[in-house]
């Protein structure tokens, strides 16, 4: 999952007035699923979450859980794949096909399987046992993305259970390696090794989805239609060295301090996409005063310089706008006694989808300032255009949102990190993000210790997964 897929920050600074509601208020019963598929989705979640798909782990066991629960639900052995690559068998993919009238192209799921690593010792419970407490449900992937895994395949299963016939194919792919380490990424492998399974005319990937919560107040439900593409550099000083009891202008660790400062305060062109002037003018609903007047700015043809400068100043806001480029790494030196011979830096840029990614290690150069620095490109990146923030998906996914949760606003958004979207995009496949695991803005552990997502939550997320799957395989 992206780690810019929540934005906490800024609604956590927001002074909005709401009531506050504890994790354990109420449930609405109309919108939990029925009692066989909240059992069924309540089952899966928990088988799931107790297979461990760490990194070194791999997700083929989890894969061939999956197929035997579609084989059980009704699913013939050729609308099921269970692929790996070769040379990572451990890195289980599973792929089915619910069949539909043919009257329109197929609609792909993509939901991956991996979890970042959880040790025991870090967390109050085990991260690899389901464990309910106080309305939580706690375990590693309930956030991210075990609980959608859950919702999506007992959709799936509910649908074909019901003898629903979409107008064309639903396509499910439960994939491996989409978190940190990964180096067998299911989406892309499916792409580019076996596009006749993957195929389709719109892409859904509820990893790249968000839906924020605030004292229990549900704000917003965000549509992911685009994402930063990341590229990193790798920096270098040298110099001669010598003892340190003659130092000289020319350290190299100095001469890269310096650079490192003035790209620090380096502001790349404001660039605002299509979605972002959406997420804007539907933000500035949540916010009121001057944050929300600069907001509707952001918004508009020509914003305001004022209203850029304000915003340029709150993290969560600049990085929509621009691109940016920060350091991650540093080191220097080969002795105590000694001026250094070199010194290095990485720079890991994030790039607003539609700029050349050519022209970024030109913009970076400008910024360091110094010549003698040596700049080489460490990941290239890939360009991955925005899905357009298509009109009549947004009507339906809202359409859906107000059937269940009418008071919080939907939100085009994009990511500022990577999910799996990035590879369908780059097959020329729209792809957008939609989640309803409402997750609370000052208290998200996706990726985190005790990771945890509410009971009722889930049972919900697993009722709006089926609402929207049938909405969109109906053409609506």
């Amino acid at each position: 999952m992206s780690l810019s897929r929540r934005v906490p920050a800024l609604l956590a600074a927001s002074a909005l007035s709401v009531t506050a509601l504890t994790a354990a208020a109420a449930p609405t019963a109309s919108l939990s699923p029925p009692p066989a598929d909240q059992a069924l989705g309540r089952a899966l979640l928990k088988e799931l979450i107790e297979i461990d798909t760490q990194h070194a782990s791999g997700s083929t066991v989890a894969a061939n859980a999956v197929a035997a629960r579609l084989r059980a639900a009704g699913f013939a052995d050729g609308d099921i794949a269970v692929l790996a690559p070769a040379d990572h068998p451990t890195k289980g993919n599973v792929v089915v096909r619910l069949h539909g009238q043919g009257k329109a192209r197929p609609i792909l799921y993509i939901c991956h399987l991996d979890v970042v690593n959880a040790r025991r010792e870090d967390w109050t419970t085990d991260p690899f046992k389901l464990v309910e407490k106080d309305g939580w449900y706690y375990g590693r992937g309930t956030i991210d993305m075990k609980s959608q895994d859950a919702a999506t395949l007992e959709s799936l299963i509910r649908l074909k259970r019901e003898g629903f016939k979409p107008k064309g194919d639903i396509i499910v792919a439960f994939t491996a390696d989409e978190e940190a380490g990964g180096d067998a990424n299911g989406v892309d492998w499916l792409v580019k090794t076996h596009r006749d399974l993957v195929d389709a005319a719109l892409v859904i990937n509820p990893d790249g989805g968000e839906a924020g919560v605030k004292h229990g107040k549900k704000l917003y439900l965000g549509v992911q239609t685009s994402e930063k593409v990341y590229v990193t550099y790798g920096l270098e000083v040298t110099d001669k060295g010598g003892h340190s009891s003659r130092p000289t202008p020319a350290n190299p660790i100095f001469r890269l301090s310096r650079a490192l400062g003035r790209l620090s305060a380096y502001r790349f062109p404001v660039h605002v996409t299509e979605t972002v002037k959406l997420y804007f003018a539907g933000r500035a609903k949540l916010e009121s005063g001057q944050m929300a007047a600069d907001m509707v700015s952001m918004a508009g043809a020509a914003p305001d310089p004022a209203a850029v400068e304000r915003l340029s100043d709150i993290v969560e806001t600049n990085i929509l706008f621009r691109t940016t480029c920060t350091a991650t790494e540093i080191s220097g030196g080969h002795a105590e006694s000694a001026l250094p011979q070199r010194a290095r830096a990485t720079i890991q840029c994030r790039v607003i989808p539609g700029e050349p990614l050519d022209g970024i290690k030109a913009q970076l150069a400008q910024a360091l300032a110094d010549p003698s620095i040596r700049i080489t490109e460490v990941s290239p990146g890939a360009a991955s255009p925005e899905s357009p923030p298509a009109p009549k998906l947004l009507k339906t996914i809202e359409t859906v949102k107000n059937g269940m949760w009418p008071e919080a606003v939907l939100l085009p958004t994009m990511s500022a990190g990577a999910s799996d979207s990035a590879f369908t995009r780059l097959g020329g496949m729209p792809s957008y993000g939609v989640d309803a695991s409402w997750d609370d803005l000052d208290d998200g552990r996706a990726h985190g210790q005790d990771e945890r997502i509410g009971v009722q939550v889930f049972d919900e997320e697993v009722e709006f997964t089926y609402r929207l799957m049938k909405a969109l395989a109906s053409g609506q």
